[in-house]
């Protein structure tokens, strides 16, 4: 069942859309949670409480669309629409259901309030597209309606066809059985015949074999072996008669040799990039060192530079603090110019304590960030000797 929504406002065109007498049969069939018994008159409710809110699309509107051969019972149109509400939060909203039929097809529409009368704010609803997704995906397989290629779980995909990358990952994380079984229904229920089911299968990474107690079972790229009509969950007949002649399978043997096969050539190719991708980090690494070792360089004379012109310019105005002359020779017996040799030797100490702080202080920030990058660079060694390690021992496994 494909599901399609939006929030949005504009009450008045949608309910006269709802209601177009365009469409052969028109069925209300469910008004909850409003005063009114019309659909106009539900949608104007739900407009006039969200005046007293910021929410300009107050409405969340979804359509039911089933397959166009099937004949879906009311009963599997409103499990979908309260499946949908759980889903996206709305439980318990005010709600209308209309049914429209027209060429022979059955759909339905259900629109919900999204203001919660009792905060007076409206239901969040993030991610719907995914949400609704989601829920589509399981009423295609637990219906066992054939599914259309764009709700196929794509991450569920043939591992042969993953990069390098999506590949490690891969053998890092351990299969949900619910994802392993999901996937087999859902290539299942998309495939009408046993050739379609096959190619379904290896394109996600399963290749079909006859087994020897089981009909057919299916082999991953690991060695694991399934049976179908287990994790498919209907009965070997069906297997058998959709598949046709089961003995022009490959046996399990001759299939787990091809998928060696495979598998080594795929892993082959990942040893090839595996060494120019680390070849070409190691270079765009080395040449950040380079230009970080030469922007610390610049930075530390400029801080030196800086240093220096401040220090003359301290120690002159230090020197213009004596007087000369009369004066100069009064402050000498006097004691002054002794005092103000004092001040001047502790200044000039202080001086030369802060600018070894201030160098200090941008050797440590820059060592911090040498440090950053060496971290990098070990990483990088390191990721890639284990990947390379691991790439050659599967290789000659």
């Amino acid at each position: 069942m494909i599901l399609n929504g939006n929030q949005r406002g504009g009450h008045g065109d949608l309910a006269r859309h709802l209601m177009k007498p365009e469409n052969e049969h028109v069925e209300i069939h469910e008004i909850r949670g409003f005063v009114s018994e019309t659909v106009a008159g539900a949608f104007k409710e739900a407009h006039a409480i969200s005046r007293g809110t910021k929410c300009t699309q107050f409405l969340y509107s979804l359509s039911l669309s089933p397959p166009a051969a099937e004949n879906v019972p009311m009963k599997v149109f409103e499990d979908a629409i309260d499946a949908v509400e759980n889903k996206l939060g709305l439980s318990g909203q005010p709600r209308v259901v209309v049914f429209h039929e027209k060429q022979g097809r059955r759909h339905a529409h259900c629109v919900w309030s999204r203001i919660d009368a009792d905060t007076m704010t409206a239901v969040k609803l993030p991610h719907t597209k995914l949400k609704l997704r989601d829920v589509s995906r399981q009423l295609f397989i637990r219906h066992g309606w054939r599914m259309p290629d764009g709700l196929v779980d794509r991450s569920l995909r043939n591992p042969l066809n993953f990069d390098r990358k999506e590949w490690f990952q891969a053998k890092r994380t351990k299969q949900d059985p619910r994802d392993i079984k999901g996937l087999f229904q859902q290539c299942w229920s998309a495939a009408d015949s046993g050739k379609a089911f096959k190619h379904a299968m290896e394109e996600r990474g399963y290749y079909l074999a006859r087994g020897d107690r089981r009909a057919v079972v299916a082999l991953d790229v690991h060695g694991e072996i399934y049976a179908v009509a287990r994790w498919v969950n209907v009965k070997t007949k069906d297997v058998v008669a959709r598949m046709g002649d089961v003995s022009a399978l490959p046996s399990m043997e001759e299939t787990q040799a091809k998928i060696a096969g495979l598998v080594r050539e795929k892993l082959t190719g990942f040893i090839d990039s595996a060494a120019s991708d680390f070849a070409q980090a190691a270079q765009g690494i080395e040449a950040k060192r380079l230009a970080m070792a030469e922007r610390h360089r610049a930075d530390r004379q400029a801080l030196q530079g800086a240093q220096d012109d401040r220090w003359t310019k301290e120690a002159v105005e230090r020197g213009t603090r004596f007087r000369r002359g009369l004066r100069g020779l009064w402050d000498r017996l006097t004691g002054q110019a002794a005092k103000l040799r004092d001040q001047n030797e502790r200044e000039t100490t202080q001086a030369a304590e802060r600018d070894a702080r201030e160098k200090q202080t941008l050797i440590e920030r820059q060592l911090d960030e040498r440090r950053r990058l060496q971290r990098e660079i070990d990483h990088t060694r390191r990721l890639h000797t284990k990947d390379m390690a691991l790439l050659y021992r599967q290789t000659s496994a």
